[in-house]
């Protein structure tokens, strides 16, 4: 079976920045829906018509991956908004009341340095104005359900951040510090990134 703008296709890659280094490498195949929100746009064009075994390498330049980078989206915020155990590398979903009242709400923001009396969040992608190399194998492809058409996902996305479980709706309507999901290596990018 081609891939077209409706199948799901089950993907393989070594992602490296333009100077080599590798910056992930998936192993084992994972689903993606394509069509729908689950693989950057360029990705998706560049798959259409291949079948699995077909092997490709694409260049992303940062507007077509993760974007430029933008300064401002780095925060600097008072250490005791934030829970006392804190690590680089947590992500929070929003900032938490008294925070900087011009900050976006709806953006996950990585917490990037931590001082005694303060606290650097920046919600930009972790590959933001990064150009990126990818290095895809195409495995599988299949029909996608209506399920899944109807979703618009399959659950992963291409390094798209997602909040842990449970932050959806848990009833607390923001009272308090702000959801943390682990250290960014590993659970924030779906498995991928380690």
């Amino acid at each position: 079976m081609k891939i077209t703008e409706q199948c799901v296709v089950a993907l393989t890659w070594t992602l490296k920045d333009t100077l080599g280094e590798t910056l992930d490498t998936l192993d084992e195949p994972i689903e993606f829906l394509v069509g729908g929100d689950d693989l950057l746009e360029k990705i998706e064009a560049a798959l259409q018509g291949h079948v699995a075994g077909d092997e490709m390498e694409l260049h992303l330049e940062p507007d077509m991956a993760f974007g430029d980078y933008n300064d401002q989206l780095v925060f600097l915020e008072p250490r005791n908004l934030f829970p006392a155990e804190l690590e680089e590398g947590m992500v929070f979903e929003g900032l938490p009341p008294g925070g900087n009242p011009s900050a976006p709400t709806d953006l996950l923001y990585f917490m990037t340095e931590i001082y005694p009396e303060h606290v650097v969040l920046d919600a930009n992608h972790p590959l933001a104005g990064i150009a990126i190399r990818l290095d895809l194998k195409i495995h599988a492809v299949r029909e996608a359900t209506v399920d899944e058409v109807g979703q618009g996902t399959l659950g992963v996305g291409f390094f798209k951040i997602q909040p842990t479980a449970g932050e959806a709706d848990d009833g607390d309507e923001g009272d308090g510090p702000p959801d943390i999901t682990p250290p960014v290596r590993g659970a924030t990018y779906n498995g991928h990134l380690h």
